[in-house]
């Protein structure tokens, strides 16, 4: 009888080690999302001066919302602490015809960009995650676990981005124009920052919603920055994209050395992603049963 009574005790505790350590056997997770960008910078935004970070969100114009998907390798480790390794891509804009800001509809400029960002953001869960029983057991008696998992998480990464101005019913490109007589680069680095909440199906799937802002190191996504320059000599495209007011009795606010934009913050846009997780399970998937 003492025999059986160890035998159950070592069973027992051996369990509830294992079940203890489950994340172990879960720690490698993938996932696919589908969501919305938005942009955060000179250009657009609501009826207000323009601000590009998140506190600026109340600049937010739904009208230059845009579709976003995201694939994503999330590695833990520990059941509070992860890494996600991911690949974003999106498009961004902005117009000033959305917006009643005097100086901003006077300006009349508009953009629209590709944004295809790879970023490393480290993760933290101030509650367990929910990785559930390793066995296929029923009626374990055990400490209740939420379902429900939020996560604070801050990272860098690099993306690539190429904006386009509306010209004569299409799209050109803008930085071979220099509209400000300013060359800058085609990527540039960008520094997540935001919080998820994951809903855990079972053990291997679950659902999350994930909102971040990128801040940058570039003032050009939109392609504006400083101030007005001389392009009478220019093409009629460049003058046209670089200078497109068309309010004559407000001319002076476009002459060169006018300001044009703002380079005392750089631009942000924004990542909202509803995605599915999945959790690949290390060892048997068929675990005997009690």
């Amino acid at each position: 009888m003492n025999k059986i009574l160890i035998i159950i005790t070592c069973l027992t505790a051996s369990y509830s080690t294992i079940n203890a350590q489950s994340w172990k056997f879960l720690r490698n997770e993938f996932s696919f999302g589908l969501g919305a960008t938005t942009f955060l910078g000179d250009l657009g935004g609501a009826n207000r001066e323009a601000s590009r970070n998140i506190v600026g969100i109340r600049d937010f114009d739904f009208n230059a919302t845009r579709p976003a998907f995201n694939i994503g390798y999330r590695r833990y480790f520990s059941p509070y602490i992860s890494g996600k390794a991911g690949f974003t891509f999106g498009q961004v804009s902005a117009d000033d015809a959305n917006t009643e800001d005097v100086f901003r509809k006077n300006r009349n400029l508009n953009f629209k960009s590709p944004i295809a960002e790879l970023a490393i953001q480290f993760e933290y869960f101030p509650f367990r995650e929910y990785f559930g029983h390793l066995y296929r057991s029923n009626g374990v008696v055990g400490k209740r676990v939420n379902h429900l998992s939020p996560y604070l998480f801050a990272g860098i990464g690099a993306f690539w981005y190429n904006p386009k101005g509306r010209y004569n019913n299409g799209w050109e490109k803008l930085r071979p124009l220099q509209t400000e007589d300013v060359s800058y680069g085609s990527f540039s680095m960008s520094f997540p920052l935001g919080m998820g909440l994951k809903y855990a199906i079972d053990k291997q799937w679950s659902i999350g919603l994930e909102v971040g802002v990128r801040y940058t190191l570039t003032d050009y996504v939109d392609d504006v920055s400083t101030v007005y320059v001389d392009k009478s000599n220019a093409d009629a495209k460049t003058q046209f994209l670089a200078n497109p007011s068309e309010i004559p009795e407000q001319a002076s606010w476009t002459i060169p050395g006018q300001q044009r934009g703002s380079s005392t913050e750089n631009d942000s846009f924004t990542f909202a992603i509803l995605s599915i997780n999945y959790k690949l399970l290390k060892g048997r998937l068929n675990l005997p049963k009690f």
